[in-house]
C-alpha cells in the first residue's frame, strides 16, 4: 500500500508545519505543492524531507490524469488566506473551483482529503458550531470557504473516502513569518516590543474594552496534531472547528509576549495593569476600516470534535504564546 502523501501550501505556514510532523514520523514520500512566487518561503521547507516539489499551476491537472501514482492522502492546506482581499473572482477561483476539482479527484482515486477550512466562515456569528444557522461570514474568504465547506457536506454521504475540514480559529507559531500583516498578533506584539519596546492593541470597540477583544488562539502545534490523529482516524469524516474552545483577549498575547521576552532578559514579570501604566502595552483607535468586517468574539464549539474520539488537549495562551516567543529568541540569537 503506497504511503505517498501530498501536502498543498506545504510552503505555507500551516503546511511546512504538516510536513514537519509527517516527517517526525519517518514519512518522507512528500510531494509538496506551492507557489513559491514569494521565494522567501522555501525557508519553510529547507530543513525538511520531501520526494519532490510541484508548482501548483501544473499540480491539480497532472494529479487528476494520475500523474503521481496511488496518493494515500492529501493535506490540502494551499489557499489565499488574505481576508481583506476584495478580488471576490480570483479569491473563488483560488480557494473553492481550485479545492472542488481536488475533492473530484480524491473522490474518483479513493484519496483521502484532509484540508483548510476558516472560523472566518462564522463571521458576525455569536455561536460556533458547525451548523448551517451560524455561518454568516463578513468576507469573501470566509464565503469561499464556506462554499467549499457545502460542497464537502453534500458529497459526504456517497463518499468512499475520508474527507475532512479543519476550521481553523487564530492559528499562531514558527513558520509565519512570511505572512506579513496576516502573521498572527503573537508575531506582530513580537516584532513590536523588540522594536519600539511596547505593544499596540485596539482600544475599546463592539462592546468590549480595551485589550479585551476575545479570540479562539490555537498553538500550530495542536493544529498539526489534530491534524495527524484524523490521519490516524481514517474513518472520520465531516466539518470539524480546530480551536481550542477557550476564548482568550488579546491583552492575554501581549501579556505573554512581553513577559516572557522579560524574562529572558533578566527583568521581572509585570502584571497587565502595570504594563499598562508603564507605557509597555498601548491602546490604539480601533480602525474604521474594520468597523463592520470585525469578530470581536470567537471561541470554537468543540463537540464535533470531541464526538469524532479526539481527545487531544489545547495549550492556553500562556503556554502556547511562551513557547513559541522562546522559539523566535532561540532563532534570533542562533543569526546574530
Amino acid at each position: 500500500m503506497s504511503t505517498r502523501t501530498i501536502v498543498t501550501g506545504a510552503a505555507g505556514f500551516i503546511g511546512s508545519n504538516i510536513v514537519r510532523g509527517l516527517n517526525a514520523r519517518g514519512i518522507t514520500d512528500i510531494i509538496a505543492v506551492d507557489n513559491l512566487t514569494q521565494a522567501d518561503k522555501f525557508h519553510n521547507l529547507a530543513g525538511l524531507q520531501i520526494s519532490d516539489y510541484i508548482d501548483k499551476n501544473s499540480f491539480y491537472d497532472e494529479f487528476r490524469r494520475g500523474r503521481y501514482g496511488h496518493v494515500q492522502a492529501v493535506f490540502h492546506e494551499g489557499a489565499c488566506s488574505d481576508t481583506m482581499e476584495h478580488d471576490g473572482r480570483y479569491m473563488l477561483e483560488n480557494n473553492y473551483a481550485t479545492s472542488r476539482a481536488l475533492l473530484d479527484t480524491c473522490l474518483a482515486q479513493g484519496t483521502r482529503l484532509l484540508y483548510a477550512s476558516s472560523a472566518a466562515t462564522y463571521g458576525a456569528s455569536t455561536s460556533f458550531a458547525e451548523q448551517p444557522q451560524f455561518e454568516q461570514p463578513l468576507n469573501v474568504y470566509g464565503y469561499s470557504k464556506l462554499l467549499f465547506d457545502q460542497v464537502v457536506r453534500r458529497a459526504l454521504p456517497t463518499a468512499r473516502s475520508q474527507v475532512a475540514g479543519f476550521r481553523y480559529f487564530n492559528v499562531y507559531g514558527p513558520g509565519e513569518a512570511h505572512k506579513g500583516r496576516m502573521a498572527s498578533v503573537a508575531l506582530h506584539h513580537f516584532n513590536q516590543y523588540r522594536a519600539e519596546g511596547k505593544v499596540k492593541l485596539f482600544g475599546a470597540y463592539g462592546g468590549y474594552g480595551p485589550g479585551q477583544q476575545m479570540r479562539d488562539f490555537v498553538y500550530i502545534d495542536d493544529v498539526v496534531a489534530v491534524n495527524l490523529w484524523f490521519f490516524d482516524h481514517p474513518e472520520s469524516s465531516g466539518v470539524f472547528n480546530l480551536g481550542t474552545g477557550r476564548a482568550q483577549p488579546f491583552n492575554d498575547v501581549a501579556d505573554a509576549v512581553i513577559n516572557t521576552m522579560r524574562f529572558a532578559h533578566g527583568l521581572n514579570v509585570l502584571s497587565l495593569q502595570q504594563m499598562v501604566a508603564d507605557r509597555l502595552i498601548e491602546y490604539v483607535e480601533f480602525p474604521a476600516a474594520l468597523v463592520g468586517k470585525y469578530q470581536c468574539f470567537t471561541e470554537a464549539s468543540l463537540h464535533n470534535l470531541r464526538n469524532a474520539g479526539c481527545d487531544h488537549l489545547f495549550a492556553d495562551v500562556s503556554t502556547g504564546v511562551r513557547s513559541y516567543v522562546q522559539r523566535l529568541l532561540q532563532d534570533q540569537s542562533q543569526r546574530t
